[in-house]
C-alpha cells in the first residue's frame, strides 16, 4: 500500500482538492485564539499529508497560519515509500501553492515561526527536530513519533529543557467520531476499548509504528495513559496487542493484515458497548488543533502520553519476540 496515502488505511480519503473544498468563507472572523499572523514551514515532503495540510491551513486564514516553505528531506533507504515522493510534493507545494523550497533546515528556520515534521519516516525525527529546538520554534511532529524509545525520550527532554512546546499524533485522535470515546464512551463504566487499524508493515521500523500507530493512537485516544503491560498474539489475519491498565481497565490494538479493520473503536462498559460506526475522516480537525496549538502554544496531548505510546509499540515487538510473552513497560523504563 502506498505510504503516502497512510490515512487512507483507516479509509481516510482526502487531498488538495478535498482540502480546497473545505475552505472557509473569507469573510468570517478568526477564532479567540487566532491573534498573531504566522508563517509555517514542513520538514520532510515524501507524504501526501504535505499537500493536505499545506491545502486546509492556507485556505483558512481566520486561523492565521499560513504555511509559507518547506525542506524536501527524504530517506534514500526508502526508495519508493519516501525519496520518490520529494520531488512530486516539492513541485506541487511550490508551483500549486506557492511555497518557498529551501535547500536546509538551517534556511527554513529562518523564514518560518512554527514548524511541521512531517517526514514519513520516524527515524531522522530527532536529527530534524533538534535544530527546530534550539531555535525555540513550537513544533508538530507528525506520525510516527519516532521510530524507536531512545529517540522519544531524547526528543521531548530537549523539548522540556529548551521550553518548546511540541506535540505528535496520528490524524485519527481529532475524528470527532473517536474523540467522543475519551469525554465520555456512553457505555457506562468503562472496562475495554479496542483501536483497530490495517497492520502493514515496514522493515525499518517496529511492526506496530508504521500503520498501526492509527490504530494504538485511536485506542490511547479513548483510554489515555496508564498501562502497565502488554502482550501480543496472532490469529490467522488479525495481530492482537492486549494492554493491562493500572486501573484494570484493558485495551487492544487490532492490527489487520487482510481484511476489513473496521470499526475503527469499539468500547465495553458495564452497561453496554458501543463503535465508532461509519467515520466521516478529514484532517480538518488535526489542522485546526495545530493552528491553534502553534497560536496559544497549549499543548494538545500531553508528550508523556505520546511516550506511552511509543511504549506500548515497543512492549509489542518485544512481546512478539519473547512468542507472546507479557511484557511490563516498567521493564523498558529502567
Amino acid at each position: 500500500m502506498n505510504p503516502s496515502m497512510c490515512c487512507a488505511a483507516v479509509g481516510i480519503v482526502v487531498g488538495a482538492v478535498g482540502a480546497v473544498m473545505a475552505a472557509e468563507p473569507a469573510a468570517q472572523a478568526p477564532p479567540p485564539w487566532a491573534n498573531k499572523d504566522l508563517k509555517a514551514g514542513i520538514i520532510g515532503c515524501d507524504t501526501s499529508h504535505v499537500i493536505a495540510f499545506t491545502s486546509l491551513l492556507n485556505s483558512h486564514p481566520r486561523w492565521r497560519v499560513k504555511v509559507v516553505a518547506a525542506f524536501g528531506g527524504g530517506s534514500a533507504d526508502m526508495p519508493g515509500a519516501s525519496m520518490k515522493r520529494v520531488e512530486e510534493y516539492t513541485r506541487t507545494l511550490r508551483e500549486r501553492h506557492g511555497l518557498e523550497i529551501v535547500e536546509s533546515i538551517d534556511e527554513l528556520l529562518k523564514r518560518v515561526d512554527v514548524v511541521l515534521l512531517e517526514s514519513v519516516d520516524g527515524r531522522p525525527h530527532l536529527a530534524q527536530a533538534r535544530p527546530v529546538i534550539a531555535a525555540k520554534k513550537p513544533l508538530f511532529i507528525d506520525k510516527p513519533f519516532t521510530a524507536g524509545l531512545a529517540d522519544a525520550r531524547e526528543i521531548i527532554r530537549l523539548a522540556k529543557e529548551a521550553g518548546v512546546p511540541f506535540f505528535s499524533c496520528s490524524c485519527v485522535r481529532f475524528q470527532p467520531e473517536i474523540a467522543k470515546f475519551r469525554k465520555d464512551p456512553g457505555v457506562g463504566k468503562l472496562t475495554k476499548a479496542q483501536g483497530s487499524s490495517p497492520l502493514h508493515i515496514e522493515p525499518h521500523h517496529p511492526d506496530l509504528f508504521w500503520y498501526g500507530i492509527h490504530g494504538v493512537e485511536a485506542l490511547y485516544t479513548v483510554m489515555g495513559r496508564g498501562c502497565v503491560s502488554v502482550s501480543r498474539k496472532v490469529e490467522g489475519d488479525v495481530d492482537y496487542t492486549t494492554g493491562v491498565w493500572r486501573d484494570g481497565r484493558t485495551g487492544v490494538f487490532r492490527g489487520v493484515h487482510k481484511g476489513s479493520h473496521l470499526p475503527l473503536v469499539k468500547v465495553w462498559g458495564r452497561e453496554r458497548e458501543a463503535d465508532s460506526g461509519a467515520v466521516n475522516y478529514d484532517y480538518t480537525g488535526l489542522c485546526e488543533t495545530i493552528a491553534k496549538f502553534f497560536q496559544t502554544l497549549e499543548v494538545p496531548i500531553d508528550p508523556l502520553e505520546t511516550l506511552e505510546i511509543i511504549e506500548f509499540m515497543t512492549a509489542a515487538q518485544l512481546s512478539k519476540e519473547r512468542g507472546g510473552a507479557e511484557v511490563k513497560l516498567e521493564e523498558l523504563r529502567k
